[in-house]
């Protein structure tokens, strides 16, 4: 019976003994070492990927349209706004209008007119042939009945008949002979009677009114 008591307290003491040595050194604290640790496989390199030639919209620009050719026959496709800086893909042959990548379009690619962005520094574009010209969805049609309306036609007039004149009679006179003008009677005599009566009814008529 003493045998059994004393392994059982042989065996109690080691196991609080285990106890408290397991439970100082979780309390014990651990050095770390000042070596940092090195990877044991190859890190990659992060490295940006170059944007290459680009254009950026000027700032005295609001916005600019985005179009699906090289000029305003094309319909507009979209906007750029003050700033933004796009990837150019090349211009037109006369260099007026440049191509730019711009997602969600057929083809991914539309148009700027050049004045109207900058050319960012070290980007060269190659001229790239325009898309063909659209053609109008609508075809313009003139209702004949509305033209005629504006049609003035001019109704010609009758000329006047021309009626020629008659024969033209110059009239012609005779030439009076001087001897058949003259009477035989002065004329200075016809007007020295006619003084000489008026004189004497005068002189006549001063009488009588005395």
């Amino acid at each position: 019976m003493k045998n059994k008591l004393s392994r059982w307290f042989l065996l109690t003491g080691c196991l609080v003994s285990l106890t408290i040595i397991l439970f100082g050194l979780q309390m014990t604290p651990v050095e770390a070492s000042g070596l940092p640790q090195l990877p044991t496989v190859s890190i990659p390199t992060v490295t940006g990927t170059p944007i290459g030639a680009a254009v950026t919209v000027k700032l005295d620009q609001e916005q600019i349209n985005v179009r699906s050719g090289p000029g305003t026959l094309y319909p507009k496709v979209g906007v750029l706004l003050a700033g933004q800086v796009i990837p150019a893909k090349g211009k037109s042959p006369g260099g007026d209008w440049i191509l730019v990548d711009y997602p969600g379009v057929e083809g991914g690619t539309a148009w700027l007119y050049a004045p109207l962005v900058d050319l960012v520094p070290g980007s060269v574009l190659n001229v790239v042939e325009p898309p063909p010209t659209p053609t109008p969805q609508i075809t313009a049609t003139i209702d004949p009945t509305l033209a005629a309306q504006f049609i003035v036609t001019s109704v010609p007039t009758r000329l006047p008949t021309f009626t020629p004149p008659g024969p033209l009679v110059i009239p012609t006179f005779q030439n009076v002979e001087a001897s058949a003008i003259n009477t035989g009677v002065p004329p200075g005599l016809i007007i020295i009677s006619l003084l000489t009566i008026g004189g004497l009814l005068g002189v006549v008529s001063f009488i009588q009114r005395r």
